[in-house]
Protein backbone atom coordinates (compact mmCIF):
# COMPACT_ATOMS: atom_id res chain seq x y z
CA UNK A 1 0.00 0.00 0.00
CA UNK A 2 1.11 3.57 -0.71
CA UNK A 3 0.50 6.35 1.58
CA UNK A 4 1.72 10.32 0.90
CA UNK A 5 1.91 12.72 4.02
CA UNK A 6 0.92 16.21 3.69
CA UNK A 7 1.93 16.57 7.38
CA UNK A 8 4.33 16.06 9.79
CA UNK A 9 4.75 11.82 10.75
CA UNK A 10 7.43 10.25 12.45
CA UNK A 11 8.43 7.22 10.11
CA UNK A 12 8.49 5.06 13.23
CA UNK A 13 4.82 5.64 13.23
CA UNK A 14 4.48 3.78 9.98
CA UNK A 15 5.09 0.20 9.27
CA UNK A 16 7.66 -0.27 6.88
CA UNK A 17 5.65 -2.64 4.45
CA UNK A 18 3.88 0.55 3.42
CA UNK A 19 5.74 2.35 0.78
CA UNK A 20 5.31 6.28 2.35
CA UNK A 21 6.32 9.36 0.68
CA UNK A 22 6.10 12.85 1.81
CA UNK A 23 4.52 15.18 -0.40
CA UNK A 24 6.41 18.28 0.14
CA UNK A 25 9.78 15.56 -0.98
CA UNK A 26 7.88 14.77 -4.30
CA UNK A 27 5.34 12.34 -4.24
CA UNK A 28 4.74 9.52 -7.26
CA UNK A 29 1.00 10.30 -7.50
CA UNK A 30 -0.22 6.75 -6.85
CA UNK A 31 -0.96 7.29 -3.07
CA UNK A 32 -3.80 4.86 -1.88
CA UNK A 33 -3.83 6.74 1.55
CA UNK A 34 -2.77 10.04 2.33
CA UNK A 35 -2.41 11.50 5.86
CA UNK A 36 -3.34 15.07 6.72
CA UNK A 37 -3.52 17.64 9.63
CA UNK A 38 -5.08 20.90 10.36
CA UNK A 39 -2.32 22.48 9.02
CA UNK A 40 -2.09 20.59 5.71
CA UNK A 41 -5.96 20.62 4.65
CA UNK A 42 -5.80 23.50 1.86
CA UNK A 43 -2.51 21.74 0.87
CA UNK A 44 -4.17 18.56 0.49
CA UNK A 45 -7.62 19.97 -1.35
CA UNK A 46 -5.44 21.42 -4.05
CA UNK A 47 -2.71 18.47 -4.62
CA UNK A 48 -4.79 15.25 -4.11
CA UNK A 49 -5.31 14.86 -7.54
CA UNK A 50 -1.50 14.66 -8.65
CA UNK A 51 -0.74 12.58 -5.18
CA UNK A 52 -3.01 10.10 -5.13
CA UNK A 53 -4.96 7.24 -7.24
CA UNK A 54 -8.28 8.07 -8.43
CA UNK A 55 -9.56 5.74 -5.54
CA UNK A 56 -8.02 6.59 -2.36
CA UNK A 57 -8.81 7.21 1.67
CA UNK A 58 -7.57 10.03 3.45
CA UNK A 59 -7.00 10.18 7.08
CA UNK A 60 -6.64 13.08 9.27
CA UNK A 61 -4.69 13.52 12.36
CA UNK A 62 -6.58 15.57 14.77
CA UNK A 63 -5.62 17.23 17.67
CA UNK A 64 -9.07 18.34 19.67
CA UNK A 65 -12.81 18.59 18.81
CA UNK A 66 -12.39 21.81 16.12
CA UNK A 67 -10.08 20.01 14.38
CA UNK A 68 -12.89 17.76 13.82
CA UNK A 69 -15.51 19.97 13.16
CA UNK A 70 -12.94 21.43 10.46
CA UNK A 71 -12.46 18.43 8.61
CA UNK A 72 -16.14 17.24 8.24
CA UNK A 73 -16.88 19.52 5.22
CA UNK A 74 -14.16 18.28 3.16
CA UNK A 75 -15.29 14.26 3.09
CA UNK A 76 -12.18 12.49 5.34
CA UNK A 77 -12.76 8.91 5.54
CA UNK A 78 -11.04 8.27 8.51
CA UNK A 79 -10.04 10.52 12.19
CA UNK A 80 -6.96 9.26 14.55
CA UNK A 81 -6.26 11.29 17.55
CA UNK A 82 -2.05 13.04 17.44
CA UNK A 83 -2.46 11.77 20.92
CA UNK A 84 -3.44 8.03 19.24
CA UNK A 85 -0.63 7.68 16.74
CA UNK A 86 1.24 4.53 17.99
CA UNK A 87 -1.94 2.75 16.67
CA UNK A 88 -1.97 4.66 13.27
CA UNK A 89 -0.95 1.00 11.78
CA UNK A 90 -3.89 -1.07 13.28
CA UNK A 91 -6.20 1.82 11.45
CA UNK A 92 -4.06 1.50 8.22
CA UNK A 93 -4.56 -2.33 8.45
CA UNK A 94 -8.17 -1.77 8.50
CA UNK A 95 -8.20 0.77 5.94
CA UNK A 96 -5.83 -1.82 3.58
CA UNK A 97 -8.46 -5.12 4.20
CA UNK A 98 -12.07 -2.57 4.51
CA UNK A 99 -11.43 0.17 2.16
CA UNK A 100 -8.74 -1.07 -0.52
CA UNK A 101 -9.26 -4.36 -1.24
Amino acid sequence: MNIVTFCDVKDSAIDNKYNVEHFQSGSSGDADVAIIDINTIFEFEENKATACKSKFVSIAIIDDEGDYDAFKNFGIDAWIKHEDISELNGLLNVVQKRCLS
